[in-house]
């Protein structure tokens, strides 16, 4: 169903709206200013009214994330799950990033230093591993119909994250705050690329089912039981739970 691939591409224009909107409530008001150098996202989003603003996108943005990991993930599951460990770890590290993304929303780095860096580093380093997996699974999984030019623009998109990132730490160290400041908003641009890119896989999918319990098959059974107290017997009873699921 077509309407799926409106998940990820809405999570990229949320993203990528709503941080520069962050960034053009902070130079209006002057809680940045842009002749001491260009400014940090936390910077940004450090001070009211705009750290309100940039609490509600990475909480949205996390949310959304986690929506798209488990639809790609569910995708890749049902159509043959040959990477099957992959797959699984790419959930796992979505999940945490998107978690990690979410705290430093919450938590400004003027409020939690600590817990903000750390969250930032957690978001950006498994999210860049996340995506690296996900083109293992794009060039390995079964079968995307895309595949030809999918692939090598989200191996583009990878190697450009990565460079934004090494980049952002190596001038961090240096001092260089601004041209640090620059491959941070450049990598995460390059973020919300990279998931709205699963649009392409995800207007294939049709539905998508979430097992929350393993089927236990004749869980309990009984045959041929008799009643001990009126003799009588009760033919064969089951007990067979299925597959408790939800369907999208």
């Amino acid at each position: 169903m077509w309407a799926w691939a409106l998940l990820p591409a809405f999570l990229a224009v949320w993203g990528i709206v709503g941080l520069w909107l962050v960034f053009f409530m902070a130079v209006s008001n002057h809680s940045v200013d842009l002749r001491e150098g260009f400014p940090y996202i936390s910077v940004c989003g450090s001070y009211p009214p705009q750290s309100s603003v940039f609490s509600v996108v990475c909480n949205g943005c996390a949310f959304l994330v986690v929506w798209c990991s488990v639809i790609r993930y569910q995708q890749v599951r049902d159509l043959g799950d040959k990477c099957r460990h992959a797959n699984l770890a790419s959930l796992v590290l979505c999940l945490i990033s998107s978690s990690a993304l979410s705290l430093l929303g919450n938590f400004q780095i003027t409020e939690w230093f600590v817990v903000h860096n750390v969250s930032a580093l957690l978001a950006f380093c498994l999210g860049l591993v996340y995506f690296w997996l996900q083109l293992c699974l794009t060039l390995k999984a079964e079968p995307s119909v895309d595949r030809h030019w999918v692939a090598p623009l989200r191996a583009l998109l990878c190697s450009f994250a990565t460079l934004f990132l090494v980049n952002m730490l190596v001038l961090a160290s240096k001092g260089l705050r601004s041209e640090s400041a620059m491959s941070e908003w450049a990598l995460a641009m390059t973020y919300f690329l990279l998931f709205g890119l699963f649009a392409v896989e995800f207007r294939h999918v049709d539905c998508f089912q979430v097992t929350v319990q393993k089927p236990l098959v004749n869980c309990f059974q009984v045959a041929g039981q008799k009643h001990a107290a009126g003799g009588k017997s009760y033919g064969r009873l089951i007990h067979d739970s299925t597959k408790d699921s939800l369907m999208v």
